[in-house]
């Protein structure tokens, strides 16, 4: 068979969109994975504050752990409770709760976002494909995934972090996307998620890098909470996340996935003009 060269600038369309799980597509506030981190370091008789388990929010789940334990009031509340530096030793011990606790949490928070089942069949009518990365290991989402198919969201393809030699912000989980849904070239790909980690991801990975506001994790708000909010105080916390975004590299920012079909339609437009992330 001919090998495939590309000789000319992609004109075309937005084949592929990979999007986040928590925060993103499902859970809106990202508070499953916050429950599962502070229930596990409380089983290590360490109470962590809600914005200690939130900041490295995105990474691989091991990664995490040794992020958290390496912060420096959780370092020395380790030490005065254990005895000794919080080292792989202790990694091992949190990160072995955390497996333990994940599945079953997860399932709790499977909801989609509001909009997500829409979004996902109007940019399905336009024939793009959705794939999904996440932090989770296989493992860890294996009754995730049914309860969000139950409600009605089911990717074509989901990359776990332990399936690639590193997570976030390594691009590997985007690339293992693209050979499953079979698509080319990166630029043909729209990579959708609600941390900085997300964010540096896709532009490592080449694809439109697109962070999300009002259902991430650095919000932490149920649709509820949300609603609840003054306009103007809202408004100025996600414009306030939107600056991180881009600062991190963001091509564009949205509020929610919900508002991803329209961007889509920009995006093409720019596509179509030669223009590249």
């Amino acid at each position: 068979m001919k090998p495939f060269l590309r000789r000319t600038v992609y004109t075309g369309p937005v084949q592929a969109v990979i999007l986040d799980w928590a925060g993103t597509a499902v859970d809106h506030g990202c508070r499953g994975p916050v429950a599962v981190f502070s229930r596990a370091f409380e089983r290590h008789g360490i109470t962590p504050e809600v914005a200690e388990v939130r900041a490295p929010m995105g990474c691989e789940k091991r990664e995490h752990v040794r992020a958290m334990l390496a912060m420096p009031r959780l370092a020395e509340l380790w030490r005065a409770k254990h005895g000794h530096e919080p080292d792989e030793a202790a990694t091992d011990a949190v990160f072995a709760t955390v497996q333990e606790l994940m599945p079953e949490t997860l399932a709790d928070y499977a909801t989609p976002v509001p909009g997500c089942v829409e979004a996902i069949a109007a940019l399905r009518a336009r024939g793009v494909r959705i794939g999904s990365c996440t932090g989770y290991s296989r493992d860890m989402m294996v009754r995730l995934m049914p309860r969000a198919e139950a409600a009605g969201y089911k990717p074509d393809a989901v990359v776990t972090a332990d399936e690639t030699p590193q997570g976030r912000p390594w691009p590997w989980m985007c690339y293992l996307n693209c050979m499953r849904l079979g698509v080319h070239p990166p630029e043909a790909v729209v990579k959708v998620g609600d941390t900085l980690a997300d964010v540096e991801e896709g532009v490592n990975a080449g694809h439109w890098s697109v962070g999300v506001t009002r259902t991430s994790n650095a919000l932490g708000l149920t649709a509820e909470e949300a609603a609840a909010l003054p306009p103007d105080e809202l408004g100025r916390r996600e414009e306030e996340l939107a600056r991180a975004f881009r600062e991190a590299g963001a091509h564009h920012v949205i509020s929610s996935i919900a508002d991803l079909p329209a961007l889509v339609d920009v995006i093409n437009a720019r596509l179509s003009r030669g223009e590249r992330p």
